[in-house]
């Protein structure tokens, strides 16, 4: 029998909420950071297939999540394209050659580099109980280029941006192959145990509306298709973050089974403008996780409230803060498992 997250992704509006957390395995928790601690960089956790999935099971021993969230990155696509990935200690990812600087051409792929990743689901989903969902994803091909074409990321990917406006064609060349790379490495997550999986598209909100259409709609489009007709029946959650009233448009035009929803949308005219009985995923701000106290406690049941009409995934509007208390994790837990509809 499938567990509530996964019924309320295929379109269920139950009483209760199901609800996990974007980054719930991670730096915020103590068993992390001693793990982490004893085996060295982000990406070798990532690439120690055992280790990955201790961490992705971490947070569902100490709070019951509904779901687990691979413990990986959405780098690993280019770096199976062929570009190399670094993790600076304060500075975040970097990845060469820049596109910027070479043709797409120049990479060799090393498809190689994704079975680890495929093993970790597999040892995830073999620990879960069948109520859990496991829970896949990539990053969504603009995100992924930005990274790609600039080498690292940046507060408004303006070097993309303007490489995409210079050069249309070496550009969508770029978008095509990250599609068809992300679509192999999702259909291997789903092989191996993923039951729902999620598109992250964090830098959709730099793009006007003529270069979301190309760059964020039509490519996300094209991987719900292929994905959906490789792996039928698989809810396939998109998150394009900083999208605004753009995301009516990404609902209605991508086809994805459900849509993640980031802090800065009033969730009221989520609930009012976006397709009806389409289910959602959010939104609470993870800076009320971090303050904590009685405003955690009205916004996450306001939130709860302005969906209770269509089926709805508690979640917050991005990823849980390194420094959140536990504590604070275990009221909102309180909050949205004592809430009915």
């Amino acid at each position: 029998m499938p567990g509530l997250l996964l019924d309320t992704l295929r379109g269920t509006n139950g009483s209760r909420r199901p609800v996990w957390l974007m980054r719930q395995a991670g730096r915020y928790l103590p068993e992390y950071r001693e793990l982490r601690g004893r085996k060295g960089g982000f990406l070798p956790l990532v690439y120690d297939s055992a280790a990955a999935a201790e961490i992705t099971l971490q947070p569902l021993r100490r709070f019951g999540f509904d779901g687990a969230i691979l413990f990986s990155d959405i780098l690993i696509v280019p770096y199976a394209m062929g570009q190399n990935l670094e993790f600076l200690a304060g500075e975040g990812p970097r990845m060469s050659p820049r596109l910027v600087d070479v043709a797409l051409s120049a990479l060799e792929g090393v498809p190689e580099r994704l079975s680890p990743i495929y093993e970790t689901v597999r040892l995830v989903r073999a620990a879960l109980s069948p109520e859990q969902t496991m829970l896949g994803f990539a990053g969504s091909p603009w995100t992924i280029a930005t990274y790609m074409v600039a080498g690292e990321g940046s507060r408004d990917q303006h070097e993309t941006r303007a490489y995409a406006y210079r050069d249309r064609g070496a550009f969508q060349a770029i978008i095509d192959a990250i599609v068809a790379t992300t679509v192999d490495y999702l259909e291997g997550q789903v092989r191996a145990g993923a039951e729902a999986v999620q598109l992250f598209d964090s830098w959709a909100g730099s793009l006007a509306p003529a270069e979301f259409e190309r760059w964020v709609i039509a490519p996300n489009a094209e991987i719900v298709r292929q994905l959906r007709a490789r792996c039928p029946g698989t809810p396939i959650i998109g998150f394009p973050k900083g999208s605004g009233e753009k995301l009516v448009a990404y609902a209605r035009e991508t086809g994805v089974d459900a849509l993640g929803i980031d802090e800065t949308i009033d969730p009221l005219w989520a609930a009012r403008e976006l397709p009806a009985g389409l289910p959602v995923q959010g939104n609470l701000d993870p800076l009320l996780l971090l303050a904590g106290g009685d405003e955690l406690d009205a916004q996450a049941r306001r939130v709860l409230d302005a969906f209770a009409d269509r089926p709805h995934v508690f979640n917050l509007g991005h990823g849980i803060g390194q420094f959140t208390p536990i504590e604070h994790v275990e009221r909102l837990l309180g909050v949205v498992r004592g809430w009915s509809r």
